[in-house]
């Protein structure tokens, strides 16, 4: 069953992106997933998002390495490429790009995901602070092809405040 963050966000999908039920493509821990109309090799490019409350003792830096130590329970190897703070004090951020090789529907694939932890505070009780976890997962070939869209969506994630716009953003 897919999963519901801890904090409402909205954004808009780059053109062509389908939303697809996370249930029926197999991510049932996320909460939204997008796919790219053109599959490479029988691999659809996909962003995902997902995200949790963290404790006073959690930081970005230690969730994202819990997120490659999931990775790696269930892939044949996982590197880090690249790791970066982003984002300011107030709304800190982390960027991390894996190379990973895994068995996907029995097939041996070479994939990238690059990932973006955006901390967030609880507008209703600023005590509690969230990590919202966006990635997109790609072929090795294909990332850098579908790396800008990616890019812009991350420019349109934000907070859900419950006004409408005009843009039609997506909300989870």
């Amino acid at each position: 069953m897919a999963t519901t963050l801890p904090l409402p966000i909205e954004f808009l999908l780059p053109e062509g992106w389908i939303p697809a039920p996370p249930d029926e493509v197999d991510a049932p821990a996320v909460a939204f997933v997008a796919l790219h109309p053109r599959a490479d090799a029988g691999f659809t490019a996909n962003i995902t998002i997902d995200g949790d409350f963290l404790s006073e003792a959690e930081t970005l830096e230690g969730v994202a390495d819990d997120a490659v130590e999931r990775l790696r329970d269930g892939a044949e190897s996982v590197t880090v490429v690249q790791r970066r703070d982003v984002g300011s004090a107030q709304a800190p951020g982390l960027t991390q790009r894996l190379a990973l090789t895994a068995v996907v529907r029995g097939v041996r694939r070479d994939l990238v995901q690059s990932q973006v932890y955006l901390a967030m505070l609880d507008s209703t009780d600023p005590r509690r602070r969230a990590v919202i976890r966006l990635i997109l997962t790609a072929t090795a070939t294909q990332h850098d092809h579908v790396l800008e869209d990616f890019q812009d969506f991350l420019r349109t994630v934000r907070p859900d405040t419950g006004q409408v716009s005009s843009g039609g953003p997506d909300h989870a």
